[in-house]
């Protein structure tokens, strides 16, 4: 059965830290493309950020800097270190597990998500 349990949201000011957790199970982790996106209220979900199997990572340009994706594979779990929080940070941050095809990528496996809210 696969699972992606995703952890470490919460509340937390502007210009803080959260680092979140995805730990999986079910599939073979280290051959596949690990990515957090995020979803605000009325908005559609957006990619924040992807490791692949490389080691190789791509960020949306608005966390550049401030959001650090990190994968250990021998505990087969994918990390999104977030410093310098915003508000428009604020939004249900969702774990994902996917590879290229021939034509295309497919996210393939979800977590149920967490929770990250940025105010005063």
């Amino acid at each position: 059965q696969v699972r992606l349990v995703e952890s470490g949201g919460g509340l937390v000011q502007p210009g803080g830290s959260l680092r979140l957790s995805c730990v999986a199970s079910g599939f073979t982790f280290e051959i596949y493309t690990m990515a957090w996106y995020r979803q605000a209220p009325g908005k559609q979900r957006e990619l924040v950020a992807r490791i692949f199997s490389s080691g190789s990572t791509d960020y949306h340009h608005s966390v550049r800097g401030r959001l650090t994706i990190s994968r250990d594979n021998a505990k087969n779990t994918v990390y999104l270190q977030m410093n310098n929080l915003k508000p428009e940070d604020t939004a249900v941050y969702y774990c994902s597990a996917g590879k290229f095809t021939a034509t295309d990528y497919v996210d393939e496996y979800w977590g149920q998500g967490t929770q990250v809210t940025v105010s005063s």
